[in-house]
Parts: structure tokens; sequence; C-alpha cells
């Protein structure tokens, strides 16, 4: 057990003890060297051997008040068991520009600091800061070794208002910097942004606020956070992570949006690519959930916002970040109609594309384009393959089980990408750095060979079912020339008869409900999907037993696809013409594509 000074404190006045800690005492690495660690008390002390010995390096800092420090609690029962101890060290930080320069703010409205690691000590409490206010926060600026900021609260002696000060000499002197904050807010902690000099947050009894001009102005941050007391923040990894005294941390994902100025696209944070759980998902239906995945506990349910897009809230769990790259744009007026957001890799090939004005993209899918902060989830995949198209389908009754959205794109590689921002006429676009997962032992080489064999099964899906739609297509033209023209019944018999034996081999046309797998022999579609499913279950290099049966199967979608168009090209044609000759309409055997998944 590390402890600065293990004298039993319990029963005695504050006043009686050597040296005195608040329950919640300061402690912090020093930034120059992490053997170097500091801890807070009415003094403060150093250790550089992990704890083992301790050395008092100051005089006592606080106004040491003895009339404060008495025995509380009585007159049966006293309450002096250790978390009454007053007039110490609330915090304390290093500067990270210079070493041996440490500040120190106490609970009772004082602050100090010294230049020499403790040899010397100088006062340099804000001529307004109120008596006995506790100092929750000495935050030194990443841009400037000089600009010190302090956060205070004085709610003990029945004052409410905020106290937030700057000083830009190193403190020589100091500035307010919440006289545009509300006025009846305790101000418990303050934080500045490392990236973007100017950027405040300020951490309250109800919440957070955010200044982005030095503290000029401060608005509220809301967001779904609650109402609660904010005790401790800290800008991380450009995330804004904040501990409430509920005892729940919060963060804030991606600063960017706060950090940018101007219109358009805003520069994406690096993003890393995971490979979930195959059954992540899987048990994504109506109602309750009570696993996102097999071996995974926690009950969600999904619920539709105003604008109809869904949204999945846990009941007992943390949710997790968005699986894929946060886009943040911002709209100076509304783009409803026409915005557009592409990716390219890094030879130009288009891997997305979204645009609002695409009918056939899902709710979901589509980015926002309202004036203002829009935010937009690439979930890192290529476009996904073709769909079949239902409606083309012959079905005596519409099966109860529901039927998914398809397979969705091929995630991308790692690597750097090129995002575009098309709205109003004007163009932004920056680039995407997409890692590799670090905690998978993979090279970029067996994630580009994954990716490649994938890629080649998805575009085998693409050609297969339009090769499908095609067909199907085609035969309810027939169907319906069977009673237009029935001199050439045997003709039309022959085709349909010849189309149907091409889609019996592409697709399972006996499969009447999306779970009726068993009864019939699988279609290469699902050879296809199996394939493709196996191919991506991991961040690994596939078997070489995928590549080649990979190779087979797509060689042997594409041989019945040959074998379409010279059915098109021979039989169907001289149909065409002896249609055409009679006047009747002719049967189209043009591509027929559908709505691609999420597109």
């Amino acid at each position: 057990l590390v402890n600065v000074w293990p004298e039993e404190a319990t029963g005695f006045a504050p006043r009686d003890l050597r040296y005195r800690f608040a329950w919640t005492y300061p402690i912090c690495f020093s930034p120059h060297d992490s053997n170097t660690l500091y801890a807070g008390g009415n003094h403060l002390f150093r250790s550089q051997d992990q704890g083992n010995s301790w050395e008092c390096i100051s005089p006592d800092l606080s106004h040491n008040d003895t009339s404060k420090l008495d025995y509380s609690g009585g007159p049966l029962t006293g309450d002096s068991a250790g978390a009454e101890a007053y007039a110490s060290l609330s915090s304390v930080a290093e500067s990270p520009h210079r070493k041996g320069e440490i500040w120190g703010a106490t609970d009772d409205g004082r602050v100090h600091v010294t230049r020499d690691s403790g040899a010397s000590w100088t006062e340099v409490t804000p001529p307004k800061m109120p008596a006995l206010a506790y100092i929750g926060t000495v935050e030194i600026s990443q841009h400037d070794a000089d600009c010190i900021y302090l956060s205070a609260t004085c709610y003990k002696s029945a004052d409410y208002r905020p106290y937030l000060f700057v000083s830009r000499d190193s403190g020589a002197s100091w500035s307010s910097i919440s006289d545009s904050f509300p006025q009846d807010e305790i101000t418990r902690v303050i934080r500045a942004d490392t990236v973007r000099q100017g950027l405040l947050f300020a951490g309250t009894e109800t919440g957070v606020f955010v200044s982005a001009d030095d503290g000029a102005g401060w608005t509220r941050m809301q967001g779904g956070f609650p109402v609660t007391p904010v005790y401790d923040m800290r800008v991380k990894h450009g995330d804004l992570i904040v501990a409430t005294h509920g005892r729940s941390f919060w963060i804030l994902d991606d600063l960017s949006p706060l950090r940018a100025a101007g219109s358009g696209l805003i520069p994406p944070r690096e993003t890393v690519r995971q490979c979930l759980s195959w059954s992540t998902g899987l048990f994504d239906g109506d109602g309750k959930d009570y696993s996102p995945a097999f071996g995974v506990e926690g009950a969600s349910y999904k619920v539709k916002n105003p604008d109809g897009r869904s949204q999945r809230r846990y009941l007992d769990v943390g949710e997790n970040p968005p699986d894929g790259a946060i886009l943040f744009y911002w709209l100076d007026e509304s783009a409803e109609d026409n915005l557009l957001i592409e990716v390219h890799d890094s030879d130009g090939a288009l891997q997305a594309r979204f645009d609002v004005s695409d009918e056939r993209l899902k709710i979901d899918m589509k980015p926002t384009a309202h004036a203002g902060l829009n935010r937009f989830v690439w979930d890192l995949r290529s476009m996904p393959p073709v769909r079949l198209d239902r409606s083309l389908q012959d079905r005596p009754y519409q099966p109860f089980a529901r039927e998914g959205d398809g397979p969705a794109g091929v995630r991308v590689v790692p690597g750097t990408y090129r995002v575009s921002l098309t709205a109003g006429g004007k163009t932004s676009t920056h680039d995407l750095v997409v890692a590799r997962d670090p905690r998978i032992d993979v090279s970029d080489a067996d994630l580009a060979a994954q990716y490649k064999v994938a890629k080649a099964l998805t575009d085998s899906v693409s050609d297969l079912y339009i090769g499908v739609n095609r067909i199907r297509m085609m035969r309810k033209q027939l169907t319906n020339l069977k009673l237009l023209v029935p001199s050439i019944d045997s003709q039309i018999e022959e085709a349909m008869t010849r189309l149907g034996e091409i889609e019996a081999r592409l697709v399972d046309v006996h499969r009447e409900t999306p779970r009726d797998v068993l009864r019939h022999p699988a279609g290469l579609d699902d050879t296809l999907m199996d394939l493709r499913w196996t191919a991506l279950i991991a961040d690994a290099k596939p078997p070489l037993q995928v590549a080649e049966l990979t190779d087979i199967v797509t060689g042997d979608v594409q041989s019945l696809l040959d074998e379409l168009d010279t059915l098109v090209e021979g039989p169907l044609a001289a149909l065409n013409a002896t249609v055409a000759e009679i006047g009747a309409p002719a049967v189209s055997a043009a591509a027929v594509g559908a709505p691609k998944t999420g597109w």
C-alpha cells in the first residue's frame, strides 16, 4: 500500500495532524519524468521511487486557519473520520513546457507556483478570487507556457456564481473569463483543448460548457448529456472525457468539429478498421434484443427518430462508437437535394458514393443535409453488390420471415482515402486515413489478398443477380407476349424453358421464404455468399482453398451468363424478329439492375 504519510487520523482534529489530506487529494505524474509522482496535502510531496519514499517540497500552501480545522461533529458523535480535512491542495500541475515549474491551488482559495522544483514558492492568487474558494483546477495551456487557467467555486459560502480566470503572463496578472457565463452555475473544472488554442471546456454542477474564443463567450453542450455535476474532464486522443459525480464516464467522440472553422467537410480523424464478430447484429430484430453478439450480454431496442432514421439504445451496457469513419461537415444553408459524398482510394478508384437525391438509398444511409453541423458515418465498405429485384419474383404469398437487406460491401483495406463533399455547387475534400487494428497481427499484404478475393466474389454476386433480374424480366415479357401472339407459343415456351434452366442453376428457384434453405440444393449465389462470409470472417488472409473455389465458382457463374448472352443473341433475337413482323412489342434483354444494399 502506497501512503504518503500513514498517520492514523481518525478522531483527531485536522489542526493536530502533521499533514492534512483531502478525501480526494490531487496526484499527478511529471510530464517530463514518468518516475516522478506528486501528491498534494497541505504540503506538496514528491516520490521518485514508485511511492516507496516521499519528499516534502513545499511549505503549507493553505491559509492554515486553525479556527477552521477543529474537531467536527458532536455533541454526541464526532465526524472526524478522515474526510473532513480542510485547507489542503485541491489541484496540482507541472508545466509541460518548463520542467520544475509546478502550480498548486488549495481548497481555501490560494494559488502558488514554484519554478525551481519546490526550492522556493510564490503566491500568485488572483486578486478577485473570493475568500475560501475551492479552486478545482489549475490548467496550463499546451500552446503557451505563460497561459494558465483556473476554475473555482465558493458555494460553501452560499456564493453560487462561476469563477473562471486566465493569466497570460504566468500568474503576474489575472482576468476573469466567466463574465458571459451563466451566473448561477458552480464551476468545478476547466480544460483547454490540446489542438485548437482558445477552445475551452468548463464543467459545472449541471453539465459542460464550451468556449471557442478563449472564454469570451460560453455555450452549454447538450447532445444527450444529462444534467449532472461534472467534477473532472480530460482532452485525450481527440476526445473529451468527462467524469461526473454520478460516478459515470462520458466521452464526446472526436472534437474535430469544434476545432475546425469554416463550412464544408471537416478533416476526418484517423479511423481504425475493425472486424466485428460474425454474429454481431444477428439478433437485430423488432422489440428488445438481449445479445449484441454470441457471448456478449446486453439488452437493446431500436427507436425511430423524427427524421425516420433508426437508433439503437442499450438498456444495461454502454454504447460503442460507430463502426466506421465519422464524417462531420458544416453547411451554411440546407442542401437537401444536392449533396454528394464520395470516397476514392489512393489510385482514384471510387469506393463509396452517397447521394441524397438517390431514392435507392435507405434513410439510415443517406447523409443529412441541413444547415449547420452534420454528421455521417461511412462504414468503411466499398459499394455493395446488386440485389435481386423482389418485384420480379413470382410468389403465391408474402413470407412471415423478415427479409434482410442483402450483403454489404467489402471493408476496405488500410490506407489513405480521399473524401469529397459536394453541396451547393461547392466541393471540399480531405484525406481519411484508415488504420489497421493494432490488436491484430496481420499484414497489409494479407488484408489486400483478403480484399481481392472478397471483391471478386462480391462482383460475381452482382453479375449473377443482374443476370437473374434480366431473366425474370424477360420471362414476364414472354408471359405477356404469349397472350398477345398465341401463334408463336412454341417459340416462346422454348425461350422461357431455357431461361428457367439458367435461372435454376444460378439461384434456388424453389425457395419460398428467406429461411427455406434445406429442401432444395443451394444456388450458385449461396455458394458465392458463403465463400464471401468465410473469406471475411476475420482479419486474415483467406485459406488457399477459398481462393481456389472462388475461381471455380465465379467461372461457373460467368459461363452461365455467357450462355444467357448466347440465348439472347440467338433464339431470342430470332423471336424478336418474328415479333417485329407481326407488330407486337419486342422482348427487351437489357441488363436490369436493382437497388444495391443501402444505396
